[in-house]
C-alpha cells in the first residue's frame, strides 16, 4: 500500500514504515504528526485518486530528528570590478518515519445514499397510485 501526500507543498510518494527528509516541520521530536492533503492512495482496493483530494485519509508519521542538509557554497564575481561574495547555504528537513496510511470507510455517505433513495420511493409509489 502506497500513498502520495502534499507535505509543505511538495508531493511525496509513501509507503508504511518509509523513512524520508520533508521541510522543516514546526513538530518536536517523537511526535506524531497527521498529513490530511492525500492526493493518492494505492491498496488491496485499487487506486482512488482525490479531486483534489482523496476524503477521509490521512498519514501518520513520527518525527525522528532535525537536521540540516550539506552545505552549498555560493560564489559571486565580476571580473575585473574587484567584487567577490561568497556565502554558504544548509537547508533544513526534517526526518519522518511513517506510521500508517488510513483510509476511512464511507459508511456515512451510504447511509444518506440509502435514505435519500427511500424517500425517492414513496414518492414513485404515490405518483404511481393517481
Amino acid at each position: 500500500m502506497y500513498a502520495i501526500v502534499e507535505i509543505a507543498g511538495k508531493q511525496y510518494k509513501v509507503q508504511e514504515q518509509q523513512k524520508l527528509y520533508v521541510p522543516r516541520l514546526a513538530n518536536d521530536i517523537d511526535t506524531d504528526v497527521t498529513f490530511d492533503r492525500v492526493l493518492l492512495v494505492s491498496g488491496d482496493s485499487g487506486i482512488q485518486v482525490g479531486a483534489p483530494t482523496v476524503a477521509d485519509a490521512s498519514v501518520t508519521a513520527r518525527v525522528l530528528d532535525h537536521v540540516k542538509a550539506d552545505k552549498v557554497i555560493v560564489f559571486k564575481k565580476k571580473r575585473r570590478k574587484r567584487y567577490r561574495v561568497k556565502n554558504g547555504h544548509r537547508q533544513p528537513y526534517t526526518q519522518i518515519e511513517v506510521g500508517g496510511i488510513s483510509l476511512k470507510a464511507k459508511k456515512k455517505q451510504k447511509a444518506k445514499k440509502t435514505a435519500s433513495a427511500e424517500k425517492a420511493q414513496p414518492e414513485a409509489e404515490a405518483s404511481d397510485e393517481s
